[in-house]
């Protein structure tokens, strides 16, 4: 005999197993799609701007290496707070990473882009 319970979803009463939780599958994605929204729209919005500053460093660096003025990356909207890797050298020199476009702080606010060629032919 299968006990009533209530839809996590609708609030419907439903029978069924024992372990059931929904009173359809469309409840139970709608529940589902629920509770993953505010996580998913924080990841989308960080992934945006991940992808933005990576298409800003490939278009300023199409050589390879090049030095520029860090006016010039705020212009294009590149946000310096987001970035996906660091990597520090031996002689404690950080550059950061978006993918596999990288940046070098240097005086007067210059940056020395790069290219992680490992990255890049993963």
């Amino acid at each position: 005999m299968s006990e009533k319970r209530k839809c996590l979803d609708c609030g419907e009463e439903f029978s069924g197993r024992i372990d059931k939780k929904f009173c359809s599958d469309m409840c139970r994605n709608s529940y589902n799609n629920k509770l993953n929204s505010n996580s998913t729209k924080l990841e989308r919005n960080i992934n945006a701007i991940l992808r933005k500053n990576r298409r800003i460093l490939e278009v300023l660096n199409p050589e390879e290496k090049t030095k520029v003025h860090k006016k010039k990356l705020v212009d294009k909207g590149f946000d310096f707070n987001y970035f996906t890797n660091i990597y520090k050298t031996q002689k404690g020199t950080i550059y950061y990473f978006c993918y596999e476009q990288g940046y070098l702080a240097l005086e007067n606010d210059f940056y020395f882009l790069v290219i992680n060629k490992k990255i890049k032919e993963v």
